[in-house]
């Protein structure tokens, strides 16, 4: 990683600005995550709240160390406009140059992360992440079956492991992750810790997420392959040890909470991926 990069917003403005009609055939996104989901969701629920939402009050301030991340990894986002765009993790990337929207139909030659995938991601796709980049999908996790993920062509689909959301809406909920959250965790599977470190430290709340999972990071990331995060997985999920530790922690700062009056619903429910 150099060192005397220019600063980090200039590099991926330039990047992200790439004609999309070049971009066609090797572009594409992926669905936010993850191999399971809550039983007890409920469809009919108001989108509005199962969307992922977060405040503007809730993106952090620049920082000088920034200026020596180099964003060489393409990170793209499938947006198919299921939540506020004002308060969507994956739009606010957007909006500060890490991260573009692409179009259905269009063909991603990177990590997509999708829950029609067989595979976890592991470390030995980090050769993949670096030549191609990652792609999720922004929607309502109470939406899922409503996703047109078979327009999302690719040939790397992967699903993300057990871990928990440190999101202000799904905050230690397993596997209900944000986008940005989808992102950072694929990041430090596949060993850029310090640019997953950057992606979530965009947001308030962010430091959680690591908080959260660290023990499940470190593991997740000595694991050869995918098989053996599924094992790490499998314990985890059977022994719950964490979940039983969320109970403890604190919760997320006020400042993470939504204000906005659309928000006077259960927010308990669920956001999306």
């Amino acid at each position: 990683m150099s060192t005397k990069s220019k600063h980090l917003k200039n590099k991926s403005h330039r990047r992200h600005q790439n004609n999309d009609d070049d971009d066609d055939d090797d572009q594409m996104t992926s669905n936010v995550v993850f191999n399971q989901r809550n039983p007890n969701d409920n469809p009919d629920d108001d989108d509005e709240d199962q969307s992922e939402e977060v405040d503007d009050d809730d993106i952090e301030d620049d920082n000088d160390a920034d200026e020596n991340i180099e964003c060489n990894i393409k990170i793209a986002m499938w947006d198919l406009q299921h939540c506020n765009p004002k308060r969507c993790t994956g739009r606010k990337l957007v909006r500060m140059n890490l991260c573009r929207c692409l179009k259905l139909g269009q063909k991603f030659n990177g990590i997509i992360l999708t829950p029609i995938a067989t595979r976890c991601v592991s470390p030995s796709d980090r050769s993949i992440v670096d030549n191609d980049g990652i792609a999720v999908v922004d929607c309502s996790w109470n939406r899922i079956d409503q996703t047109p993920f078979h327009k999302m062509k690719g040939r790397h689909l992967r699903l993300l492991p057990y871990m928990l959301a440190a999101n202000p809406i799904n905050y230690g909920t397993p596997c209900k992750l944000s986008c940005v959250e989808a992102i950072v965790a694929t990041l430090w599977i596949t060993g850029h810790i310090d640019l997953a470190r950057f992606y979530i430290g965009k947001f308030k709340w962010g430091n959680g997420f690591e908080k959260l999972n660290a023990e499940l990071f470190q593991k997740y990331s000595l694991c050869k392959n995918s098989e053996q995060i599924i094992e790490i997985q499998t314990k985890a999920m059977d022994i719950n040890p964490i979940i039983e530790q969320t109970r403890n922690l604190d919760l997320p700062p006020s400042e993470s909470s939504s204000d906005d009056d659309d928000d006077d619903n259960d927010q308990d429910n669920d956001n999306k991926g």
